[in-house]
């Protein structure tokens, strides 16, 4: 069955990102982001104010949010980026990032509680 247009909400992945095609920031599909202190500017799309809301709930991962967005991985993560940028999200700190091992564990620790809390 197919949706009717007048009542679908369907924004194009440019007009969200304003044309851009690269986020400002590198991010994993396990970065987990947790929310900071600045808020959302007026000039952030609706998108932004879904994801900060969205990890004022529980820290999420870059994945988790591009899905629950649905519009796509590089749209939520220049959505994600700008975010950054504004310090309203912040990313999961590793104490011994330079440790594989230790980043390995922290990874799998937040896949694991994301898979356990969805369910």
């Amino acid at each position: 069955m197919a949706a009717d247009p007048d009542t679908t909400a369907f924004v194009r992945p440019y007009a969200l990102t304003r044309g851009r095609t690269r986020p400002q920031y590198r991010l994993r599909l396990e970065s987990v982001m947790h929310p900071g202190t600045g808020h959302p500017g007026p000039g952030l799309p609706e998108e932004c104010r879904r994801i900060t809301a969205l990890c004022r709930a529980r820290p999420r991962s870059v994945a988790e949010l591009a899905g629950t967005l649905g519009c796509g991985l590089t749209p939520a993560k220049i959505l994600i980026s700008d975010l950054l940028a504004a310090h309203v999200l912040i990313p999961a700190t590793a104490s011994a990032a330079s440790d594989p091992d230790s980043a390995l564990l922290l990874r799998l620790r937040a896949a694991l509680t994301m898979k356990w809390l969805d369910d």
